[in-house]
């Protein structure tokens, strides 16, 4: 599952790939892709001869403006791919569009889960067509967060423990399981902790470890966990893999304290934590 990080290297690189260019054509050999459209020909008619502007991530959306006053809103957090290909490159079973541009070259979405999805909205009515992003929390590398106004957020919530608030995207939007460990890690805070239990200078140690962690994340491109599901657009592994200090680290030693990490279970939920250096 991609997060936030590996989300936003993709409008970066997608903006230098394809932005300006404009679409030519469009297909979907796959199904279950455009459950918010009529049927194929309806999709693909209102982005053929169409032309990228800018590219944007919407929490753990991405949002490519066009020139027709609608948008290209691609969702594949949970699963699914964006590939650079060139026409002539053959074209991979898990496939559910292809996108080609009159300059040449083409997008690609992949999905295995079955979970990506794709639809085209007038941008002015995206909030509409997904009311969730009026509800989302601070989103740290779309924009400055101070730590008094995370603080009082997080306050909010007295009675939550730790990987629950960092899982709540009405606090902080889209963070999931690889960064809510990666961030307590830094922190030193153990996941069970309820925010009540706080003092002033561990809520300014957990924002902290919440910018740089994911700021981190982003700037290294990512991780590709052991389920291979993250790649970016040359179809390469995130570069903050080898970064990770306890997600998917059981039995091995803890980088910071030599401890060993555990894997244990919260809320029904798989986390990983070192219990010896986080309090």
């Amino acid at each position: 599952m991609a997060e936030p990080p590996e989300i936003e290297t993709l409008p970066r690189d997608r903006d230098r790939e394809v932005g300006g260019k404009r679409l030519k054509s469009v297909e979907v050999p796959g199904s279950g892709l455009i459950p918010r459209h009529t049927n194929k020909k309806q999709f693909s008619s209102l982005l053929e001869g169409a032309k990228i502007g800018n590219v944007q991530r919407k929490d753990l959306l991405l949002v490519a403006k066009l020139d027709t006053g609608d948008a290209l809103v691609i969702d594949i957090h949970d699963g699914g791919q964006l590939r650079r290909s060139a026409a002539k490159d053959p074209v991979e079973k898990p496939t559910k569009a292809i996108i080609t541009f009159t300059q040449g070259g083409q997008l690609r979405i992949l999905d295995t889960t079955g979970k990506a999805e794709a639809f085209v909205v007038a941008y002015d009515e995206l909030a509409t067509a997904v009311p969730a992003l009026a509800e989302l929390g601070f989103d740290v590398l779309d924009e400055p967060v101070s730590w008094t106004s995370f603080g009082e957020r997080m306050l909010r919530h007295r009675s939550a423990k730790l990987r629950n608030l960092l899982l709540d995207r009405t606090v902080v939007s889209g963070i999931g399981p690889v960064y809510a460990d990666e961030i307590l890690h830094a922190s030193g805070l153990r996941p069970d902790r309820e925010v009540s239990t706080l003092s002033t200078q561990e809520i300014r140690r957990f924002f902290r470890a919440v910018v740089e962690t994911l700021h981190e994340g982003a700037k290294h491109r990512g991780v590709t966990t052991s389920d291979d599901q993250f790649r970016d657009l040359a179809g390469k592994p995130g570069g903050w893999t080898e970064q990770l200090q306890v997600f998917e680290r059981d039995g091995q030693a803890c980088l910071r304290c030599r401890g060993v990490v555990s894997k244990v279970r919260l809320a029904g939920r798989t986390a990983y934590l070192c219990e010896a250096c986080q309090v």
